[in-house]
């Protein structure tokens, strides 16, 4: 086994290759000929398209066989991704790419300088000279995602960064990993810091979407002048920069946009989309798959504002669209209620007696989840060192033992007891026999969009 250094390179071993990348991430593949360019969108491997002849994703480890790729293909480029899209690399446990050949054997292991604030590296490529195949050891890292290596390799995919999908809890055993967002990546767009238009707000848009909602048996909504306005500066940020983000060039999230102009939500959902040009076509759009369709008819929103801002040197059609749940006080203890009985449904499948509900803990866990929105941290340990039990001592809870789960991102109570119950150590937290007492802390906001707390004492 040969450990690489940046720049390194050695030969491979024929047969199938298997590529390994522990850890919080998402692994994806470009499969190119000499030129660097894809021929194709099959060309890219990644979590929405799994396969492609001769390589195969599967969680963590992507299967290459050289001998079955497409014909012309000489290179296959291995990224890595966080499985948080908002969290930069330099957050995470350094990445170290295992390459293993047939038999089991190790072939070669390589750590790249741990990035920053880069969101997407460039590990490895594996390549052909002559009639062999050699890996070599990469390391470049890109500050504006998968977008960013998408426009490098030519990739042109379906454009689209609507609401994240439910997902599974990752990383430490008593903290949710904040949960992926399953956005497609841009196709390649001039980049551009051009003055852009701020043209009114898209007539006929609220009539297409409340049909739809309607047909779909949801409730309509209606336009929040603060959510508008929040839409109008992201799609403007947007137009800004030439392309789509969840974070315009100042850093700000979305999220953060809505919260920052006053408005508190119970729930959100978003569609950041280029290139729509009338709102029928950007309804089309938001109803052509099923996680976007589902976003747009979700029963829950109640609110809306929406806004398209036009890139003036390039033409394309930036839009925001915003989708939400006012805060109300009654809504959040409904909200931490549901989150309850849901906990307690599965204590109660397991054989084991449920949870009350505790005011006290309650004031701690809600007082974390805004502590992490107010000062932009994700931990069980507070920016001084606080911890979950001196937490709960200093909301005047005498419990004995006391456990936390925390997650960010998930939409509604559902999804984050379903991604607690997927984590080992989360849902060892929610079975834990000596545990008789619950208090649960939600907040809008943040870079994530939701912060969840659950505090539990015996």
């Amino acid at each position: 086994m040969s450990e690489l250094v940046p720049g390194g390179n050695l030969p491979l071993p024929g047969g199938t290759l298997t590529i390994r990348v522990p850890g919080p991430f998402d692994v994806s593949a470009l499969i190119t000929d000499d030129s660097g360019k894809v021929r194709g969108d099959a060309d890219f491997v990644f979590y929405n398209q799994p396969a492609a002849p001769g390589t195969r994703l599967s969680g963590d480890t992507l299967t290459v066989d050289p001998s079955a790729l497409r014909p012309g293909a000489s290179r296959v480029t291995v990224v890595i991704s966080p499985a948080d899209p908002g969290t930069p690399l330099g957050r995470l446990p350094a990445p170290t790419l295992h390459v293993t050949g047939t038999g089991g054997r190790i072939v070669a292991r390589f750590t790249p300088p741990r990035p920053q604030r880069e969101t997407v590296l460039l590990l490895a490529e594996l390549y052909r000279r002559g009639p062999e195949w050699k890996v070599r050891a990469l390391g470049q890292g890109y500050a504006d995602g998968l977008a960013g290596v998408a426009r490098d390799f030519g990739v042109d995919v379906a454009e689209d960064v609507s609401a994240p999908a439910p997902s599974k809890g990752r990383g430490a055993a008593t903290c949710a990993a904040p949960p992926r967002g399953r956005d497609q990546p841009p196709p390649a767009r001039a980049a551009t810091s051009t003055p852009y238009d701020r043209s009114p707000a898209p007539d006929g848009v609220l009539g297409l979407v409340n049909s739809a909602r309607v047909f779909a048996g949801s409730p309509p909504v209606t336009l929040n002048t603060r959510l508008s306005a929040a839409a109008r500066a992201h799609a403007s940020a947007m137009a800004g920069q030439g392309r789509l983000a969840s974070e315009g060039p100042d850093g700000v999230s979305v999220f953060q946009r809505i919260t920052a102009g006053g408005y508190a939500y119970l729930t959100v959902g978003e569609h950041l989309v280029s290139g729509p040009r009338t709102p029928a076509e950007f309804v089309d759009y938001c109803l052509s798959d099923e996680q976007s369709r589902r976003t747009l008819r979700e029963p829950a929103f109640s609110e809306a504002g929406v806004a398209q801002v036009t890139d003036q040197r390039s033409g394309t059609v930036f839009w925001t669209a915003l989708w939400a749940r006012p805060f109300t006080p009654a809504g959040l203890e409904r909200t931490a209620a549901e989150v309850l009985a849901l906990t307690n449904a599965e204590r109660t499948a397991a054989g084991l007696r449920p949870l009350s509900p505790d005011r006290l803990l309650t004031d701690a866990a809600q007082g974390h989840s805004a502590d992490m929105v107010a000062r932009a941290f994700y931990a069980h340990t507070s920016p001084e060192g606080g911890e979950p039990w001196d937490r709960a001592a200093a909301a005047g809870s005498r419990m004995r033992s006391i456990g936390e789960n925390i997650a960010c991102g998930q939409r509604s109570p559902a999804e984050v007891v379903r991604g607690w119950m997927d984590s080992p150590g989360h849902r060892a937290n929610i079975l834990k026999p000596g545990f008789t007492h619950l208090g649960v802390g939600f907040v809008g906001g943040g870079a994530a969009g939701t912060y969840w707390t659950q505090l539990f004492g015996g």
